[in-house]
């Protein structure tokens, strides 16, 4: 075997291998040890890099398979043609300098995992797929975002009612554009005080009262295309009164009145049709809850408690993609039932607007979903009212019909990031209170 010194490290040859900067190992393959440098690297067969001190290319050129298992920079290209792959082994990471493009074939498939493998210390940017989600996320230096659901066009719907008899009236609304609403057909059963469920493409509306009879029914609509609810089916109990959330995935009814005071969480697949199971309990038995979401939390807000009979500031919450109990996250600053219900506010801010107190009230709170905490004073609704339907954008939240103890038609609406009071959106196409508020962009679903 010939060897040749150059510089620092050695040159082999051997039967048609070579090595460099090795001795007799290495050889069948090119192995680099140290630092190489080149602006124009083609691997057109099977090769293996190691490196001890880095490895820095200019252009990388792949035409078959590459595998890297330690550390690698580029400060060009990477180009990764069609039938080939481009794999990262865990543990190693891939630092790009100033390259300005990635260009890739045919397919591109990002880090992928559920909530709890999500990175400890995230990069700004960090873009990922999230399995219990079902949806791309990326890391904006504060929070992860879920990006944009296809086909959202910010449309609001609100479903049934009470005036004083009970309705089947769906009506929508154009949230980021404020006038009157339009009829957009009718629910399977005329009730009201139903929860509202929705991801970006379905709305459904859970349950309903009062008397004669509390229903189990669950009723679903498209939200996009005008027409008439559909069965989905039955929640676990005959209840009305409760608090519900959404993900782009699952639908939660919590707590409520059976005509009996109820803790008990269902959920349900938005995407597939099919009766509630248990999800957990409310620990604080109550009814006329109200609620917001993130895509992972959901928070649930004051309400009536029968024994012993006072109004609750409780706020708790549950995290959507895994069943359990909820959990204390703070308190409103009144103690009030009846607080705007069907999911109002972003992905950052939760709303809750109006009630009772033992009057009605036009206080609006909000909190920072993603971190407990006591709700604070964002400003006044239009009147004071209860019962009344939520339904969001990222920007935007409107509140829907109500009690005054009259009942009216009004909508209003406020600008989640700032703080302020509500100002007069429109109405809707009669008057009543206990709507069910459901949208194709509200904060469970991202809003990005």
């Amino acid at each position: 075997m010939a060897t040749y010194r150059i510089g620092i490290g050695s040159f082999n040859l051997k039967d048609n291998a070579v090595g460099i900067g090795t001795e007799a190992s290495g050889l069948g393959n090119l192995k680099v040890e140290g630092t190489v440098k080149t602006t124009d690297l083609d691997v057109t067969g099977v090769s293996t890099f190691t490196r001890y001190a880095g490895f820095v290319a200019d252009d990388l050129n792949i035409n078959r398979d590459i595998s890297l298992t330690g550390e690698h920079s580029s400060t060009g290209d990477i180009i990764v043609g069609v039938n080939s792959t481009f794999t990262v082994s865990t543990g190693a990471t891939v630092t790009v300098g100033t390259v300005e493009s990635v260009s890739i074939g045919t397919h591109f498939s990002p880090p992928r995992g559920d909530i709890n493998d999500r990175p400890e210390v995230p990069v700004e940017g960090t873009v990922r797929f999230n399995e219990d989600l079902n949806t791309l996320e990326f890391y904006n230096g504060v929070d992860w975002r879920q990006f944009t659901v296809s086909g959202a066009s910010g449309r609001g719907l609100f479903g049934g009612r009470s005036n004083p008899g009970n309705n089947t009236t769906i009506d929508y609304i154009q949230i980021s554009t404020k006038g009157h609403a339009l009829d957009f057909g009718e629910r399977t059963v005329a009730k009201t005080l139903s929860a509202g469920m929705s991801n970006g493409t379905r709305g459904l509306f859970a349950g309903g009262s009062p008397g004669p009879s509390y229903t189990v029914v669950i009723d679903y609509v498209t939200i996009a295309s005008e027409g008439n609810a559909q069965d989905f089916g039955d929640t676990t109990q005959a209840r009305s009164y409760s608090g519900s959330v959404s993900s782009s995935t699952r639908g939660i009814v919590a707590g409520g009145h059976t005509p009996s005071n109820v803790n008990t969480i269902d959920y349900v697949e938005i995407g597939t049709v099919g009766n509630a199971v248990d999800f957990g309990d409310v620990t604080t038995m109550r009814l006329c809850i109200g609620s917001c979401q993130s895509p992972t939390r959901g928070c649930f807000a004051g309400g009536w408690i029968p024994s012993p009979a006072l109004r609750s500031r409780v706020i708790d919450y549950i995290t959507i993609a895994s069943k359990g109990n909820t959990i204390y996250f703070g308190d409103l600053t009144q103690h009030r039932s009846g607080v705007s219900n069907g999911g109002n506010g972003n992905s950052v801010r939760g709303i809750f607007a109006g009630g009772y107190t033992p009057v009605h009230t036009n206080v609006i709170d909000y909190i920072t979903i993603a971190s407990e905490g006591n709700a604070t004073d964002f400003g006044d609704a239009t009147f004071n009212g209860t019962y009344r339907g939520g339904v969001s954008t990222n920007t935007r939240s409107c509140f829907g019909g109500g009690f005054t103890p009259s009942v009216v038609n009004t909508i209003d609406c406020i600008e989640i990031a700032t703080t302020g009071n509500a100002t007069y959106f429109g109405d809707l196409t009669l008057k009543g209170n206990g709507a069910a508020g459901v949208s194709d962009s509200h904060g469970g679903l991202g809003g990005y």
